[in-house]
């Protein structure tokens, strides 16, 4: 049977919904890897799977395009979230996730708020390959570290056009200090309320945004003193703002569009 799928995208941050609420999960490492294919499959930075759920309007799984899993995506998450509320026609909604159950709501904008949870500072939280402070990492540049259900390093720069980015983050994201490895994130402060990020993402490369970044390099920079609780995070493909007291959940705040609709057809579906 055809398997059908929504392509959506926050800020360009691209993703794939597939609704697999009252069926069987379909998704394998395999199919996911072929699916985010860009010449060939349909392509994405995340893929969200769509499931039921006892205790939440519905449960969310999340894969990279490398057929890898993860346990958050906050552009993902606002993407589904978009399409459950549309189609109750409801502004509110819960999901479960590896992160535990996420609130998402429509604003009067149209943007989409989820809280992301709490971030995660223990070093086997992240996690590190030693017992280190994840305030200020052993690594040139000093930067701090955190999760938001994915690993998250970040790094305070004065310029970023002075940055090589597609140089610099694959030797950080698979450093030895990151046994799964990490995002990474370079950060240059506008103001203590507005910051321009660009990212090296976890078996990516260079997106035009991620929700789950954008969390990360507000929180580490609230964290260090540096930003207020409400932060404006300018990615190359727009802004999202991230929301954090200091302490308890983190709340994510940007839109998503719907792209386009289709199927993966029987014949690919086989010959996987």
């Amino acid at each position: 049977m055809p398997l059908s799928f929504h392509k959506m995208h926050a800020n360009g941050d691209d993703f794939v919904i597939v609704d697999s609420r009252n069926a069987a999960n379909p998704m394998t490492s395999t199919l996911a890897r072929r699916m985010g294919d860009r010449n060939r499959g349909v392509g994405f930075n995340q893929l969200a799977v769509v499931l039921d759920c006892d205790d939440a309007d519905a449960r969310l799984m999340f894969w990279n395009a490398d057929g890898s899993t993860l346990d958050a995506c906050g552009s993902a998450t606002r993407g589904a979230a978009d399409m459950l509320m549309r189609e109750s026609n409801i502004t509110s909604i819960a999901l479960r996730t590896n992160r535990g159950l996420l609130t998402c709501e429509r604003a009067s904008t149209g943007a989409i708020s989820v809280n992301m949870g709490e971030p995660l500072f223990g070093w086997s939280d992240i996690p590190l390959s030693l017992e280190r402070d994840t305030a200020v990492l052993p690594l040139a540049g000093s930067p701090i570290a955190c999760s938001m259900g994915n690993p998250h390093c970040t790094y305070f720069v004065d310029d970023l056009t002075a940055i090589d980015i597609a140089t610099i983050g694959p030797t950080i994201e698979t450093n030895p200090l990151f046994p799964l490895r990490t995002n990474v994130h370079f950060v240059q402060i506008i103001n203590r309320k507005h910051i321009r990020l660009r990212i090296w993402e976890r078996w990516g490369g260079i997106p035009l945004g991620s929700g789950s970044c954008s969390c990360g390099a507000a929180v580490n920079g609230i964290r260090r003193g540096l930003l207020d609780n409400s932060v404006e995070v300018e990615c190359d493909g727009g802004t999202v703002t991230v929301q954090w007291e200091g302490l308890g959940p983190v709340f994510l705040i940007g839109p998503v569009e719907t792209t386009f609709s289709g199927m993966i057809m029987d014949g690919l579906l086989q010959a996987l």
